[in-house]
């Protein structure tokens, strides 16, 4: 996998970085996907002409709604075929918080498609990109593209390594009225009904429900079968959002990326926190004087 960086500065200079390595891709028998807002699709079909046809796209701002699902996404694409993606993520609208999950996603890439025969390119307007991404884009890309070729970024971290603003701040303490449980194996299924209702009750829809509650049984059922067999589940609302939080006595994290990257297959353990991951807005872990706390994060509506 090749991961690059690509700065640009007009339309002009997209074209002349991107185009040649779609070719040259399409010349070496490569599937090609280009991700990016219209006028820049529009701009690459123009300039490839009849090979157009040949590249598969897709709309930025539904592509990149979600990072784990977009990890998700081009690891289906890439797994088990040669390819080319050049990706634009769209900035508009962006929260700091999702700032830095969209900056964790470069990062994590590199892992993800670490294994498959993909070269990724990154275009970046420094004129519309936030300043907190762009300045980390050395960081999360191995290697930059200019009009020169390809230069090796010294600033380079792996992802395992990555250490973002308040990544290793303590969890802040629940906000208002806090409902709590305890669960152990055979308290698993009121767990999930309880979660259901709170979340109900909070006016979340019906699929986020569907969708919290998985995430949670699954923590929960990780907790019960691979951890101390007990824990605890915390929930409460914060602004527009639901917040739930499964506490595990003696827990500890061994995975590096844990649930950043699909399990294997054949793989019994790692599909809680992926799972989780790819239907909440967020989840986020620590550990805290013994207890392993991970909290999932769900939108209430508009």
């Amino acid at each position: 996998m090749r991961h690059l960086l690509v700065p640009y500065d007009s339309p002009e200079a997209f074209l002349r970085l991107v185009v040649p390595r779609v070719r040259d891709a399409l010349a070496d028998g490569r599937r090609v996907l280009a991700v990016t807002c219209a006028a820049k699709l529009g701009l690459l079909s123009e300039a490839l002409g009849a090979d157009a046809d040949r590249i598969d796209t897709r709309l930025s701002g539904s592509w990149y709604a979600h990072p784990h699902r977009t990890l998700a996404a081009y690891h289906e694409y890439a797994t088990g075929r040669r390819t080319l993606i050049i990706g634009e993520p769209a900035w508009t609208g962006r929260s700091d918080r999702e700032i830095r999950e969209w900056i964790r996603y470069e990062s994590v890439l590199n892992a993800a498609l670490g294994g498959a025969a993909t070269t990724v390119l990154c275009p970046y307007d420094p004129g519309r990109t936030p300043e907190e991404v762009y300045s980390h884009g050395p960081v999360t890309h191995p290697l930059t593209l200019r009009a020169g070729g390809e230069v090796a970024n010294a600033r380079f971290v792996e992802p395992h390594e990555l250490v973002l603003s308040g990544d290793l701040a303590p969890l802040p303490d629940p906000s208002g009225r806090v409902e709590s449980l305890r669960f152990t194996a055979r308290e698993l299924k009121d767990l999930r009904q309880a979660v259901t209702d709170y979340a109900r009750a909070a006016g979340m829809s019906r699929s986020d429900v569907a969708s919290l509650v998985l995430g949670v049984s699954e923590i929960a059922a990780n907790s019960v079968e691979h951890g101390a067999g007990h824990g605890l589940v915390r929930m409460w609302v914060n602004g527009r959002e639901l917040v739930c939080e499964i506490a595990e006595p003696g827990g500890a994290l061994t995975d590096p990326l844990p649930g950043y990257i699909p399990p294997e297959p054949e793989s019994s353990r790692g599909y809680g926190l992926w799972i989780s991951r790819q239907l909440c807005d967020l989840v986020e872990l620590r550990t805290e004087r013994g207890t392993l706390r991970v909290r999932l994060h769900m939108r209430l509506g508009d």
